[in-house]
């Protein structure tokens, strides 16, 4: 859930670019003058990862970049960190340009400020469980009996209690992806970067690592960038939600913002097939202003317009008080919620019918 922003965001990136080249420096202009992806690799032979990249990523919140193969949500990850160094833009944590960082201070930024948890989960072999999940703290030059007693806290707290012997070859895919969300835990780092981190599981272990990290985000208020290709996966995770496409930022916000009112036609397309009744909330659909009509009964804001269906019964003619918190903050009339349920087309789709 959204968390109350004040201030300025933990990490903020303003007109982000990224060239991959020999002359990536000298091909700012020909970007900057209009040039695009295509005519850039066609005629310079010169790769434009990301083009004027601007999110900020706000502290409490999951951040999810999203996009299909090839839109830049990787590259885009590893700027955070400085793993690729950007061609122009500014990255910000916290304040401070990581950019201007020079070798120290960017290796304890990497130990302390951020945690990584990988697709591939990036285990290591010879070690145990305990042992992989302590390794931050023993990189920080934390004493063994420290670092082992977090480590076992958060394999505790991810599941994992008794199974600190183990090597990584003994655990399922779910069980290694455990270890190195404790791992990234154990750093008591402030953000968690996640790149594709469950997208090798299988569907029903993704569910469960998906609200996992729901449940662990709900107490701890992580600052968490979660990277996926995966929509449903998005929307269930997202505090704010950024959709890249051949990497430009191609629409951002809230994502039942994003579901509602799609900002072009590759939205509308990527949002189509999406069940809406499962993902859209009863407070993204209510009217603020009560129309003073009759009641059927109270509904829970964050109710999927799914479980309100099944409350009517399928009736339609109904409208609910709506309840935040045990106050009331809105109306919603189940008319309002069928139409909700429409997504819209764009005018070339439109026309192609």
């Amino acid at each position: 859930m959204k968390t109350s922003r004040q201030g300025t965001p933990q990490v903020r990136i303003d007109g982000l670019y990224k060239i991959f080249g020999p002359q990536s420096k000298a091909m700012m202009t020909q970007v900057r003058g209009g040039m695009g992806k295509p005519e850039l690799l066609a005629e310079h032979n010169h790769v434009l990862g990301l083009q004027d990249i601007d999110v900020d990523m706000w502290a409490g919140e999951i951040t999810v970049v999203m996009g299909l193969s090839g839109s830049g949500k990787s590259t885009l990850i590893r700027h955070l960190n400085l793993l690729i160094e950007p061609t122009a833009g500014v990255v910000e944590v916290d304040g401070v340009d990581v950019t201007s960082l020079n070798e120290d201070d960017l290796r304890e930024m990497r130990r302390k400020k951020m945690s990584m948890v990988f697709q591939k989960f990036a285990l290591l072999p010879h070690r145990t469980v305990l042992g992989n999940a302590a390794m931050p703290l023993e990189v920080q030059g934390i004493d063994q009996e420290t670092r082992e007693a977090e480590g076992r806290k958060w394999l505790a707290r991810v599941g994992l209690a008794g199974y600190e012997d183990r090597y990584p070859h003994q655990l399922s895919g779910g069980m290694q992806q455990r270890v190195g969300i404790a791992r990234a835990l154990t750093s008591n780092s402030d953000i968690m970067l996640m790149d594709e981190a469950f997208s090798a599981l299988d569907p029903l272990i993704r569910t469960d690592m998906q609200d996992l990290l729901l449940e662990l985000q709900a107490e701890l208020h992580k600052t968490v960038v979660f990277i996926t290709h995966d929509l449903d996966e998005a929307l269930k995770l997202a505090d704010h939600l950024v959709i890249l496409n051949d990497g430009a930022v191609v629409q951002q916000g809230e994502p039942q913002d994003i579901l509602l009112n799609p900002a072009d036609p590759y939205i509308e397309d990527f949002v189509s097939d999406i069940n809406r009744a499962r993902v859209l909330r009863v407070r993204s659909v209510m009217h603020q202003t009560p129309t003073g009509r009759e009641v059927a009964g109270d509904v829970d804001a964050n109710a999927t317009l799914e479980s309100l269906i099944a409350e009517s019964g399928g009736e339609t003619d109904r409208a609910y008080r709506v309840m935040l918190d045990g106050r009331p903050v809105g109306e919603i009339d189940m008319a309002d919620l069928v139409r909700a349920l429409v997504p819209r087309v764009s005018e070339g789709a439109a026309r192609a019918s």
